[in-house]
This record gives C-alpha cells, structure tokens and sequence, in this order.
C-alpha cells in the first residue's frame, strides 16, 4: 500500500504527481490544450497556403514579375508562418519555446557547419532567385549542360536537355559557372561562312547569297545584313555572312540557310569547292638517272 501512495504521489508532468493526472480537472485541461494544439496547427496551414498562393498569384498576374522569384517568397512565407504555428502549440503546452529557439539555434550551427556542402547549394539557390540570370523556360547552357529551364529551388536547377532528358544540376555548379541565357535577347545573330572557287564571280555570287538569305521571311533587315569577302584560303574564296533573326527561330534559321544557299549556288553556277590533291608518281629508273646526274 505504501509503494502504491508513493507511486501516486510522485512528480511526473509539470509539477503535478499521478494522482494529480487522474483528476478530471487535469484530463478536461489536457483534453483543451490537445484541442487548441489542433485548431492551431490547421489554422496555421490554412493561413500559410493561403498567403503562399496569393504571393504566387500576384507573380502570375503581371508579366513583367518573375515567378520564380514569387514561388520562391510563397515558399519561405508559408514555412514561416508554419514554424510560429508550431511555436504556439508548444506555448499552450507549457513549454518554454525561448530555450527552444536557442537549442535549435544551437543545432543549426553544428548542422551547418557539418552539412556546408548542401548550403552552398542553398545559398547558390537564393543567390539565383534573388539576381535572376534566367527563369523558368529560358534556354540556357551552364556547366556544360544545354536546354530549357523546367524549375529553379533551394537545393538545384532542373533543365530539359535537347534530347529531352532530365537533368538536375546543383545551384552551386550552376552560380560557380559561366551561364549562357539564350533567351535573354528577342533576336539573335546568325552567321556562316560560304566557299566559292578562284574562278566565281565574286558578284553573282555575293548577289545569289543575299537574295536567298533575304527572301526567307524570318531574316531581319534592320540591322543590315553583313555579306562580305572574309578568307582567301587555298582552295575557296570565303564569304563572312551575318543576319540577325528571332532568338526563338534561330536554331531552325540557321540550319534552313545552309541549304538553301548551297543550292541556290549550284543553280546559279557558282563553283563550291572542296579540298583537292595533285599526286606525282615519279619512276623508279628516273629517279636513278636524276640521282646519278646529281653526282
């Protein structure tokens, strides 16, 4: 009997003994906080994905906001709020969140000076979201890597490559390195360069060039087209093409132009030469008489 009043009598949770839990005062007290702890905790992920999309929405209704920028504040926004919710639960519990907040401060320097690694990724991430070289969409090439941004977070940078694949590069790779953004800029400077032979007509065929190139609809002619004799190498005359055209169509443009200048200058008649070579086969027995003579 006397373990069994001892047993009852001794502190177990805030100051109160066994005896002291069993009493409905205590259990309706317990029952109020576990309650509160519920309403708390709904209302503050209620509250926190209601800001986040009012945050992403305003970055969705004006273009000229970024909306990687705006996903990125709803995220942080959202996780904060979250984070006092998760304090105020603990208040109606009775614990002290102050000592709390100073462990957790505590932990997070040993976490991070064990796991620098990851946050430099996390800070590479806040480093693009905040300078913005590029955005959700964009084709870019970084760490050797070309394609289209798919999504942008705290840890890496996601792009579909041209072969469509999916390729994750983390952000610290991507702010450590040069980053090509080939959707900057509304247009873009294609260039070739085009051989004709000794005997062309350097005329006709400059003439040929810039009608073909012209006549595409997609070719620009403000700047002005720059067409000229660039390279006299040892078997063709080369001309220097640039022309400026939509950075969306580039690719595509390029590649169109190349064939269809070559063949405009096999229809005008225009030699485009090709590397040639003149073999001399000297005989066994002249070599002998040359070698002879010599002597």
């Amino acid at each position: 009997m006397e373990s069994i009043n001892s047993l009852m009598e001794t502190e177990i949770y805030d100051g109160k003994s066994l005896s002291d839990l069993v009493t409905l005062e205590f259990l309706a007290e317990l029952l109020g906080s576990v309650v509160a702890a519920v309403v708390i905790l709904l209302a503050g992920f209620i509250v926190a994905n209601w800001v986040k999309r009012r945050i992403v929405a305003l970055g969705d209704t004006h273009a000229s906001l970024d909306v990687t920028l705006f996903h990125f504040l709803g995220n942080l926004a959202r996780y904060t709020i979250l984070a006092f919710a998760v304090l105020f639960v603990l208040n109606t519990f009775g614990v002290q969140t102050t000592s709390i907040i100073a462990a957790i401060g505590a932990a997070g320097l040993a976490i991070g000076l064990a796991m620098q690694g990851a946050l430099s990724n996390v800070a590479a991430g806040v480093m693009l979201i905040l300078f913005r070289p590029f955005k959700l969409g964009d084709f870019i090439e970084v760490d050797g890597e070309m394609g289209t941004v798919k999504d942008i977070n705290l840890n890496n940078t996601v792009i579909a490559s041209l072969s469509n694949l999916k390729v994750i590069i983390p952000n610290s790779e991507v702010w450590g390195n040069t980053i090509t953004n080939y959707s900057s800029f509304d247009t873009r400077r294609a260039e070739w360069t085009f051989g004709v032979g000794y005997g062309a007509d350097l005329a006709v065929a400059e003439r040929v060039i810039r009608e073909t190139i012209m006549s595409d609809s997609r070719s620009h002619s403000d700047p002005e087209p720059f067409i000229q004799v660039n390279a006299l190498n040892s078997s063709s005359v080369d001309f220097l093409v640039r022309v400026w055209v939509d950075a969306s169509e580039y690719f595509q443009y390029q590649a169109d132009m190349k064939r269809k200048v070559k063949e405009a200058l096999d229809a005008a008649g225009v030699d485009i030469p090709f590397p040639t070579r003149t073999i001399v086969h000297a005989e066994p027995d002249a070599q002998k008489d040359e070698a002879s003579k010599a002597a």
